[in-house]
């Protein structure tokens, strides 16, 4: 069975996509992108496979 391993990532919208090319790159994938605590942030929950 797989093992998974999870971060929480802090986005800012006008950064969105080279944050998270960043984090695909390093093998994270995208669960789910939340509302922040201020509107110009959203919250990145992410998860890749243990090795």
């Amino acid at each position: 069975m797989a093992q998974w391993e999870y971060a929480t990532v802090p986005l800012l919208v006008h950064a969105t996509k080279q944050i998270l090319d960043q984090w695909g790159s390093d093998g994270w994938e995208l669960v789910q992108v939340v509302p922040g605590p201020t509107p110009e942030n959203l919250v990145a929950y992410l998860k890749r496979e243990r090795s």
